[in-house]
């Protein structure tokens, strides 16, 4: 929780600097979810969580930090820093492309790496409503690559002042050594917006693997996203 705490100052600090600019390139926004289990691709990392960001956007470039913080012990501490660039090829289409690293505090660095390096290529489209994405990802220190495809929808819901936000996901995991894996999952997602800047969210995610051992997730979010 400590880390969690010194992350909201670093995102009240970067606040503090886009408010003092008269006519600011960027935009920031910032986000605090609660998690009840944390699963990345398929498969479980953490049990219940907070999951702090921050993401800076000027023009087509982003950049930011996410991080998962276990609410019952630090063992699994994760902060993600990313970078990319978003270009445009059409009205509907663009193409995404930059580099995550992930870091874990607590890792047993005789048994894993305390941080790894990936790299990411994509699309990304609106048709009809949907918004469907396909991406390619590898991982040069574990030596992984990864292709996942999404897609998304979302259902007005005016009179309530909110939306029903499905997704989809499906992907596979193809270590260099090793047995690949493919994982899928599902969700949706019921915004309110508490003010032209902030928005509240709850939602509910599953999402399981072909892994023999694995089992199927269900968890459960909530959350305050802020935009500056």
């Amino acid at each position: 929780m400590k880390k969690a705490t010194l992350l909201l100052c670093l995102f009240a600090s970067a606040l503090g600097l886009r408010g003092a600019e008269a006519a600011p390139s960027y935009s920031v926004t910032v986000d605090f979810p609660y998690a009840s289990k944390y699963v990345f691709r398929g498969v479980q990392y953490a049990k219940e969580s907070f999951q702090p960001s921050v993401e800076l956007t000027s023009g087509n470039f982003y950049a930011g930090v996410w991080t998962n913080q276990p609410i019952t012990d630090n063992l699994d501490n994760e902060i993600d820093f990313y970078a990319g660039y978003s270009l445009p090829l059409s009205d509907v289409v663009k193409l995404d492309f930059g580099g995550t690293v992930y870091y874990y505090p607590e890792a047993d660095t005789s048994v894993y790496d305390s941080n790894t390096f990936e790299g990411y290529i994509g699309l990304t489209g609106s048709v009809s409503g949907f918004s469907p994405g396909l991406y390619a990802y590898y991982d040069t220190t574990l030596e992984a690559f990864t292709l996942q495809g999404s897609v998304g929808y979302s259902v007005p819901m005016e009179s309530a002042g909110t939306s029903l936000d499905f997704s989809a996901t499906l992907g596979n995991v193809s270590p260099d050594s090793g047995d690949d894996y493919t994982y899928w999952g599902m969700g949706v997602n019921l915004p309110f917006k508490l003010s032209e800047k902030a928005t509240a969210a709850v939602g509910v995610q599953y999402a399981s693997t072909n892994i023999d051992s694995s089992d199927d997730y269900l968890w459960f979010t909530a959350g305050v996203t802020v935009g500056f």
